[in-house]
C-alpha cells in the first residue's frame, strides 16, 4: 500500500492551498481517509476525515469552516482544500487510511500512512 501526499508549499496568511493524496495497493473506495498534521515539537493531530463513499465528513474545530476534505474514488485520490490559512496551520500534513468509520480522530487507529507534505504559512 502506498499513500503519496503532494501539493504542500509556502503560502501567505489568508491564502489557500490544496494538498492531495494518491493511493495505490488498496481498494480505495472501501477506505475511510483522514488528514492529520504535525508541527515541530507537537503531537500529530487530527484535521479531517471522509467516509469511503464521500458522504460523511468530520473536521477538527480548528479547521472547520476553512478546510474542505473531498475524494475522487475514480482517481484513488483524497484532497484537502485549505482556505484562510493561518500561521498556526504550519505543519507536515499526512494522509491516512482505515476501514471503518470509527475512531476517526485517533491516529493509532489508522492502518496506512503517507509520507507527509510540508505546509508553511507565513504571517
Amino acid at each position: 500500500v502506498q499513500l503519496q501526499a503532494s501539493g504542500g508549499g509556502l503560502v501567505q496568511a489568508g491564502g489557500s492551498l490544496r494538498v492531495s493524496c494518491a493511493a495505490s495497493g488498496l481498494t480505495f473506495r472501501n477506505y475511510v481517509m483522514g488528514w492529520f498534521r504535525q508541527a515541530p515539537g507537537k503531537e500529530r493531530e487530527f484535521v479531517a476525515s471522509i467516509s469511503s463513499g464521500g458522504g460523511n465528513t468530520d473536521y477538527a474545530d480548528s479547521v472547520k469552516g476553512r478546510f474542505i476534505i473531498s475524494r475522487d474514488n475514480g482517481k484513488n485520490t483524497v484532497y484537502l482544500q485549505m482556505n484562510s490559512l493561518k500561521p498556526e496551520d504550519t505543519a507536515v500534513y499526512y494522509c491516512a487510511a482505515r476501514r471503518l468509520w470509527q475512531y476517526l480522530r485517533d491516529p493509532r487507529r489508522y492502518d496506512y500512512w503517507g509520507q507527509g507534505t510540508q505546509v508553511t504559512v507565513s504571517s
